[in-house]
């Protein structure tokens, strides 16, 4: 029986139509929600905070590639030390407890480690800083919404695709593209495949292979390197005496 085997089709995630943003992407789409903050915030209108929580939400579900409701459902208390990593303090790791599940069986629980060290600290102020500042805040979920205690997938669409189009940038990126740029810009940056794939809750190894959009770049000096490498191998066998 040919096609993919029954258990395999939960983890399937990728559309073709979907991507990875680049790296200059990101950071634009990072560097606009932040402008959005200040831009409100001079203006003297409450829409700051809320656009504070965006800005800190999406930047939190690249830094742990994190699936739309996985993020949302992150409640302050999730995070915790990683002996292994001491620099990151509280926020060494995040145990996610709403990961994607299987049909008929409970979310899928996984810890992710930190990885980037501004993560930390973003969390931290947001934390200590900001999420106070909001009237529904309570202990729990660690974004809470002008109105309720956590904010709504309709409010983090809307914000998502605004600030998108704002930039002109095609909608083959939507939310879970931030989850599809961790993966990819770990592997470019050289972190073993396995470590990623345990990070991001793939089962199989080829479901992070499919996340993987590495750059026409990374590519190129992939090949480069592996080149050299022939080539120099090559010529230190020539040299050596017969």
């Amino acid at each position: 029986m040919s096609g993919t085997p029954p258990w395999h089709v939960q983890e399937a995630e990728a559309d073709p139509a979907k991507r990875a943003f680049t790296r200059d992407e990101l950071q634009a789409f990072f560097d606009h929600a932040d402008k959005q903050v200040g831009r409100v915030r001079g203006l003297g209108r409450k829409g700051w905070l809320p656009a504070f929580r965006d800005a800190m939400l999406f930047k939190t579900a690249y830094a742990f590639g994190l699936r739309r409701n996985e993020a949302r459902m992150l409640d302050v208390v999730d995070f915790g030390r990683n002996p292994r990593g001491p620099e990151f303090g509280e926020y060494g790791v995040l145990y996610v407890r709403h990961g994607k599940a299987k049909k008929g069986s409970p979310p899928k629980r996984r810890s992710v480690l930190t990885v980037f060290d501004w993560s930390a600290e973003i969390l931290q102020q947001w934390n200590e800083e900001v999420r106070p500042l909001f009237p529904t805040a309570k202990p729990g979920a660690l974004w809470p919404s002008e109105r309720s205690a956590r904010v709504g997938f309709t409010q983090m669409n809307t914000r998502f695709g605004t600030y998108r189009d704002s930039l002109g940038l095609d909608r083959g990126l939507d939310f879970h593209s931030f989850r599809r740029s961790y993966v990819t810009h770990l592997i470019e940056d050289g972190w073993d495949a396995r470590f990623v794939q345990e990070q991001v809750g793939h089962e199989h190894a080829s479901t992070t292979s499919i996340y993987t959009c590495v750059s026409s770049d990374f590519r190129t000096r992939t090949l480069r390197r592996v080149l050299d490498t022939t080539i120099t191998a090559a010529l230190q066998l020539e040299r050596k005496p017969q």
